[in-house]
């Protein structure tokens, strides 16, 4: 078990969510699910019957925890997932997948807010190295590249690293 599990707080559609989340990782699974009881609930989990009350699911070996708590909070763009991509391939299926009903003014360099409203950095690993490259000159260009961009775009970023 990891010490730290994010918590993600969904109104009333954590199960949806853990459905669109593990259909999209290759590597994904739903571990347990446990709802609220059926029987009327009153103060602040009234209308919560039958929903999620804790559920716990996996996407490429890490655990997520989740619950359908109310409108008492939203999620934030200050806490993103990085999802590391090997290949450009990668990069598109997974932006592609996890942009899908989100917000599109919400998305610039590799970061995206998903249709949960929360917020995914979908990067290449060439990117770090290209802007980690020793001369300055170079990272510069990477970094003004990538400034241009919605979705990262390797090619790209080879191309302004070479210019």
């Amino acid at each position: 078990m990891q010490k730290i599990t994010p918590f993600l707080w969904f109104d009333k559609n954590a199960e949806e969510a853990m459905h669109f989340y593990t259909s999209i990782f290759k590597s994904a699974k739903i571990v347990s699910l446990q709802r609220y009881p059926d029987g009327p609930l009153d103060g602040p989990m009234k209308g919560m019957e039958g929903k999620v009350l804790t559920a716990v699911f996996e996407l490429e070996g890490q655990t997520f925890m989740a619950i359908d708590g109310g409108p008492f909070f939203k999620p934030t763009g200050a806490v993103s997932f990085y999802v590391e991509c090997e290949t450009q391939e990668e990069v598109d299926h997974y932006w592609n997948a996890l942009a899908q009903g989100g917000d599109p003014k919400a998305q610039q360099c590799g970061w995206l807010q998903d249709k949960y409203g929360f917020s995914w950095q979908i990067v290449p690993t060439a990117l770090p190295r290209l802007l980690q490259d020793k001369d300055p000159v170079k990272s510069g260009k990477v970094m003004r590249a990538m400034m241009q961009m919605k979705k990262i775009e390797v090619s790209k970023l080879e191309e302004a690293y070479n210019s």
